[in-house]
């Protein structure tokens, strides 16, 4: 029998509750209120689809954010912010003023051109960093990077824009944003590309707001009106992008190292990638050891430590027949690692299914991408969130892990266990708790002769679950959550 008890979670599919700012994924680009539209809501296992009438529709630029427990605040499709009500947020409407939203009403079409992130040491402020794009005769560069400032307790909880399209910086830039937390655990580095150029602009974003932006060669070929996703590792050490040659039409992926404490991009590797054909979607694995990019029709993954490139995948020839005039054809296009650790390809043309890769993190096709495996049974087109790692914590030992006394302590052990209900009697149980930050944990359930009752592994960044435990006779149970060195537990006494 353990020495001490702790209970955590479990999760069996169909029956989640979700967890984390991560926990939310909108669907759905019919402009039409009244045609259906979509919801998936994440744990760390599995998720739940669900259809609803929304006002807002996605085209390709999409920011979601929930709080901390799963609790879905707020999202944006670029042209304007909508509530948790799905309507519009006080002061919300009215994003990127110009030409880019005039012509797309309807949500804009760049993807990764916005992200919401809480704002540093103010858990009821929430900044949305966004961008929109203008023809300048031969593309469609950004011109400027915008932020808006959402606060949370404004219209009875459910939020105000109380500062809008303030200027963040101005340049010719490259489609999307990146974001990844500070050394400190606290702020964020915020990145965009520059245009015709390799070099990457960052800002950091603190209580003071943004204290600083500075621009950095990457000594790499320079990209010329680039369409990249820029993601960062799950731990926040690598940093990634696509780059599409203009002259040749080759394609090829930029790995780099990322030091979060200064901000500083380190040992570029050029990883060739395609001789004809653009990328479109770009993730790296849960545990970081791949990364995957595809094309409209292939998918490849990429060992990071050996930069060795393998076809996971190619496109099927799937077209979904939704009509005798109109057929879908489910190809690939934007990649999504959600928070159960699988990762979702979505289609280049509205379509109604999406693409699963159930283990990101086993090598070679293992990683079992399942081609048009989820029916939305409605319009779906690219869309997919721009969400970081928002559980990433202080690097702990570095130079800017010097926020307060006592916070390697905090990051060290696992804190703020709660269970409900306890007394359990039917029905599952909803556990809240943080893990050590970086660090994956394991749950387990003791009888009182100290038999294993259940096991589960639990990611790094989840925190929030609920469980459907197998049937327990009456009685008293050990629960224990071991992370990172550090062991908790708690009685559960099942009625």
């Amino acid at each position: 029998m353990m020495g001490k008890l702790f209970w955590i979670l479990m999760f069996i599919p169909f029956t989640s509750y979700s967890q984390g700012e991560n926990s939310t994924w909108l669907m759905g680009s019919a402009s039409n209120q009244a045609v259906f539209k979509g919801r998936i809501t994440f744990d760390s296992t599995t998720y739940i689809y669900n259809k609803e009438f929304r006002k807002m529709p996605f085209s390709g630029t999409e920011a979601t954010i929930s709080d901390r427990n799963g609790n879905f605040l707020m999202s944006s499709n670029g042209v304007w912010i909508a509530n948790a009500t799905n309507d519009t947020m006080l002061n919300g409407g009215g994003l990127n003023p110009g030409t880019g939203v005039n012509s797309n009403p309807n949500g804009l079409m760049f993807p990764y051109a916005n992200v919401f992130l809480p704002f540093p040491g103010d858990t009821n402020k929430y900044v949305l960093f966004h961008h929109t794009a203008v023809s300048n005769g031969v593309s469609y560069p950004v011109y400027e990077l915008l932020y808006s400032l959402v606060d949370i307790t404004l219209d009875n909880g459910l939020g105000g824009v109380i500062s809008k399209n303030d200027t963040a910086l101005k340049d010719t830039l490259n489609w999307g944003i990146g974001a990844c937390k500070h050394a400190n655990g606290r702020d964020w580095w915020v990145v965009m590309q520059k245009d015709k150029s390799d070099d990457v602009i960052s800002l950091l974003l603190t209580p003071l707001g943004i204290t600083h932006v500075t621009s950095q060669k990457l000594n790499v070929p320079a990209a010329y009106y680039n369409v990249s996703n820029l993601v960062f590792s799950r731990n926040g050490e690598m940093f990634s992008y696509y780059r599409f040659d203009t002259t040749t039409h080759a394609s090829t992926v930029q790995l780099l190292n990322f030091d979060r404490c200064n901000g500083v991009f380190s040992n570029p590797r050029v990883i060739p990638m395609t001789t004809s054909s653009y990328l479109w979607g770009l993730s790296f694995s849960p545990n970081d050891q791949y990364l995957y990019a595809n094309t409209s029709g292939l998918v490849f993954q990429i060992n990071v430590n050996t930069l060795q490139v393998d076809t996971v995948a190619t496109y099927d020839g799937y077209c979904y027949q939704y009509n005798p005039n109109v057929s879908l054809c489910t190809t690939f296009f934007n990649q999504y690692l959600a928070a159960n650790g699988k990762i979702y390809i979505t289609s280049g043309g509205s379509v109604q299914h999406i693409h699963e890769m159930n283990y990101p993190d086993s090598a070679g096709v293992a990683c079992d991408l399942q081609q048009h495996a989820i029916f939305l049974d409605m319009f779906n087109f690219r869309a997919v969130p721009n969400h970081p790692n928002y559980h990433l914590g202080p690097v702990i030992g570095s130079i800017c892990d010097s926020l307060s006394v006592g916070q390697e302590e905090y990051y060290s052990q696992i804190q703020n266990f709660q269970i409900s209900p306890n007394p359990l009697k039917d029905g599952p149980l909803q556990i809240m708790y943080l893990l050590p930050q970086n660090f994956p944990g394991l749950f387990e359930v003791y009888d009182l002769n100290g038999k294993i009752i259940y096991q589960q592994k639990l990611p790094p960044w989840s925190s929030m679950q609920s469980i459907n435990l197998p049937s327990l006779r009456a009685g008293l149970y050990s629960c224990v959550i071991r992370s990172g060195g550090s062991v908790v537990s708690r009685k559960l006494l099942k009625m």
